[in-house]
Formats: structure tokens, sequence, C-alpha cells
């Protein structure tokens, strides 16, 4: 009996996040044959991931270079994919989320005639240009997409609104539920003795991450500005902020925290630590995507500092709260949670709307389910 041959393609540290306990669970599934192939987009964050989950790449693109631009990323991955889709013939191309090499994987799949399922599809900020190049990505992707993996009902309305048939839409949830289930344990030491030595019980302790290119600039800089300023505050507030490797972000928190004590700069880590900092944490602020999905699945609060969200279920259920990129209002949105218990409870205990740890179950049940092997 013909397998269904299936290649996923991923390119960076989210996107392997959200891709393994798919890849995981096909491990499983003998009617399945799965091509792993990474463009490494991003390299050392990715490598961290593949080193978790103790996946091994069946091709490895390895397009990333220093200071690259985004025509060079798509031109490197359409070209090695194109190759490599070429080469391999599968059934279906999965992809997931909304980067350079989604869009690329999702195209080079296109002009092969090769089936493509799009994990995470649906998700809309509203404006083309926030976040960028993510929200064009997506809507891009979704054009030639046979197979859109929603998370939730919402993602399906947004992909009903736009014209997409109702018979290629399929809520499964979030697969970075399923990845957070794997990763998080109770008892967990990190190997940075800093982080073992943080008062967890008896301290507020903030976990912060930022790099959105739209907020590089002035926004960064009052994003930073409040939470320091948080701290000078609040004597039993502490801050761990996890930096990304991009020079201007860290140019930016170097000088806004330069002599306080209380937040720490820290290296970026890999996603098992990241995921148990998130766990032992009293909240989160943040500009990322996906931490609007992982934190409130351990009832953490998040605080998002954006203009606007692709991600509105959180906001809806309460699980997540714009804050923008003023001042005043990240101030007062922190002092909230840090002072009103009640607000606090409110949102720690609010029903995360982005699933159960299974989507990736579902996701390889709807492709058994409407794929025939080509061969």
């Amino acid at each position: 009996m013909s397998k269904i041959k299936i290649m996923t393609v991923f390119g960076t540290r989210p996107e392997g996040i959200k891709m393994a306990p798919i890849i995981k669970a096909m491990e499983k599934v003998p009617e399945i044959e799965n091509t792993i192939c990474i463009t490494a987009q991003h390299r050392e964050m990715l490598d961290q991931v593949l080193n978790l989950f103790n996946i091994k790449p069946d091709y490895d693109l390895n397009i990333f270079k220093p200071g690259q631009t985004l025509t060079e990323i798509t031109m490197r991955a359409l070209e090695g994919l194109e190759k490599i889709i070429m080469e391999v013939k599968p059934d279906v191309l999965l992809v997931q989320g909304d980067t350079t090499t989604v869009f690329s994987g999702a195209l080079a799949a296109f002009y092969q005639k090769v089936k493509i399922g799009h994990v995470e599809a649906g998700l809309r900020s509203g404006n083309l240009y926030s976040p960028y190049p993510e929200e064009a990505n997506r809507k891009l992707t979704g054009i030639i997409t046979d197979f859109h993996f929603a998370p939730t009902a919402s993602n399906r309305d947004n992909l009903l609104k736009e014209g997409y048939p109702d018979d290629k839409i399929f809520i499964t949830g979030n697969t970075v539920i399923d990845a957070l289930h794997y990763a998080v344990k109770e008892d967990y030491n990190f190997t940075m003795s800093l982080l073992n030595d943080i008062d967890y019980e008896n301290r507020k302790v903030i976990l912060v991450t930022s790099h959105r290119r739209e907020n590089i600039g002035k926004p960064m800089e009052n994003i930073f500005s409040a939470i320091n300023d948080i701290v000078l505050k609040y004597d039993d507030v502490e801050v761990v902020f996890p930096i990304h490797l991009n020079p201007k972000v860290r140019e930016i928190a170097n000088r806004v925290f330069k002599g306080n004590e209380r937040v720490h700069l820290i290296e970026p880590l890999d996603y098992e630590p990241f995921a148990n900092l998130m766990a032992k944490s009293y909240f989160v602020v943040t500009d990322s995507g996906g931490l609007q999905e992982e934190a409130p699945s351990l009832g953490k609060p998040v605080l998002v500092v954006r203009k606007e969200t692709e991600r509105p279920e959180g906001i809806e259920a309460g699980t997540c709260k714009l804050a923008g990129v003023e001042y005043e209002s990240i101030f007062k949105e922190m002092e909230s949670l840090i002072s009103s218990e009640d607000e606090y409870k409110k949102m720690a205990n609010a029903v995360n709307p982005y699933g159960d740890g299974k989507a990736s179950e579902r996701i390889i049940d709807i492709i058994l389910k409407h794929v025939s092997p080509n061969n």
C-alpha cells in the first residue's frame, strides 16, 4: 500500500516549536511518509528546537546570513525548495504560521502543483504592515492553500469572509499548546544559576520579550521605559528579559535598563527553559504572537505591547490585554496587574481559547481523510 507523502517545511524557532508536535505525531502513523525540510531562516535558535524534540531534518537549506533582507530570504528559500519538492514529489506540503519561509514554501509547492496545508491559518490583524511582513505572508499563503488548519472559530470566520470555501477550513486548536505540554515540567531546574536563584514564590517576576520590526525605535523605547519605571516603583517586582539577537533591540534595551539591578537582561533561551520560565513568571509583557497563545494555558496574563493583534481571541477571552505602544498605557496596564489582585485573577483564570493540546492529532486525521497517495 502506498503511503501519503508529506513534506514539512519550516525555518524559524516559532515554526519549529509549532511543527514539532505534528512531526512527532506523524512518526507513529504508518500510512504517512514524512520528509522534513528546514530553510534555517534562523539558524541557532532553530537548532535548539530540533535538539529538544529530537528532530533530524532530511534537507537543510541553511540559508541564514547575517543582515539578510526579506528579498534574499525569499529568493534563497524558493530556489532551494523547488529542487527538493521536484525530488521528493510530496502529496502535501505543510507550512506553519507567517514567516518568509512559509510564503516561499507555499509558493514553491504551488509552482509544482503540490497541495498545501497551512497550519495556523486565518490569523489577521487587519493591517498589512503590522505585523510586517507576517500579515502579508499569511494572506498570500492563504490564496494558494488547499487545507486551512485554523486554530479557532474566529480564524475560520476570517477565512470565510475572504471567500475561502468552508469545506477547506478545519478548526484544530493551536499546536503550540501541544508543544507546551511536552516542555513544561513541575520540578524543572535551569542551567542558568540566575534563573534558579530568583524567588518566584515571593517576587512578582515579569517575563518580557520584544522584537517586532514595527516596534523598533520610539515604540520600543516607550515599552522598555514603562517596564523600567514599574520596577523602580515596586520593590517586589523583577523582570527577566531574554533579549532578541537583533542588535537594534539590544542597543535600546541596554540603554534604557542600564543600572537597574532587578531587570535581568539575558541571552535568548532554548524553548524548554523559556517555557518553564514562563510557567514560573507572574505575567508576560510581549509583542510576540506565540506567547499570546502559550502563556494563558499556564494561567499567566499577557500584556500585548502592540497597536493591534492578529490573535483577538485572547483579548476577547480576557487572557490577554492590548496595552499599545505608548508609555502611559503600558505603565497603567502593568500597574493594574501588580496592584490589583482582582484584575490579576480575572485574567489568570480566564479560559484559554487556543486549544486542548490535541491539534496535531486533528491535523493528521484530516490529512488521512482527505488526501490520497499520488503514486
